[in-house]
């Protein structure tokens, strides 16, 4: 999949100094930026799920051999 975006004179300068600080095309820094973005904001989610959880909880955590359990370890 391709697509364009539209960048000022300074946004186009700042993101191809920063491709080639970190030796990368201009499009694969853009694609690395958006995963990152994306996988940020998932950890965000899921951290906040879990904050919720532990709330409604009475603020109890739960004993590390149920983690355990819950990943089969």
């Amino acid at each position: 999949m391709a697509f364009s975006i539209r960048l000022t004179e300074e946004e186009k300068r700042l993101a191809e100094c920063y491709a080639k600080l970190h030796s990368l095309s201009l499009g694969e820094a853009f694609k690395q930026a958006l995963f990152e973005k994306i996988e940020d904001e998932f950890d965000v989610a899921i951290a906040n799920e879990a904050y919720d959880e532990y709330i409604q909880s009475g603020k109890r955590s739960k004993p590390i051999s149920e983690l355990w359990q819950d990943l089969d370890l």
